[in-house]
């Protein structure tokens, strides 16, 4: 086991959210056009109210993989480049990354909160583990 493997869901989650910005444009820029919004008026007020929800659920959604996975790519390069990595840290970043990508796809299509809150808390969870996982090997 070594970097590789502890990087690897780094990249898939990376990968996932440049795939989550091509899809908000793919749908935020059409719906502007339909409602005649020009792109300087996007400054001059909230766009919330003028674009259909399901186009603001994937932009809210591209804000939540800019949040707490920014934490988790800290912590698995952590891992990584201390030499730490073990299987609870590989299966807990895999675990991570696929819930989060859950997350995305309930959030970007039929956004029942109940469900994207229980995926973010597995999601955070998993993430834990990882952190609590190596501050043992640093303190333990």
């Amino acid at each position: 086991m070594g970097a590789v493997e502890m990087l690897t869901p780094v990249m898939v989650l990376a990968g996932w959210t440049i795939f989550i910005l091509i899809w908000l444009y793919g749908t935020r820029i059409p719906a502007m056009r339909a409602a005649k919004i020009h792109p300087q008026a996007a400054l001059e007020g909230d766009l919330s109210s003028k674009i259909p929800l399901k186009v603001r659920q994937i932009a809210d959604n591209y804000n939540h993989l800019l949040e707490q996975p920014p934490l988790f790519y800290a912590v698995a390069l952590a891992i990584a480049v201390m030499g730490h990595v073990d299987m609870i840290a590989i299966y807990s970043a895999w675990a991570y990354v696929g819930l989060r990508i859950v997350h995305s796809l309930v959030q970007c299509t039929y956004h029942k909160v109940m469900h994207r809150w229980a995926l973010f808390m597995l999601s955070s969870i998993a993430l834990g583990v990882m952190v609590v996982n190596e501050l043992l090997k640093l303190f333990g």
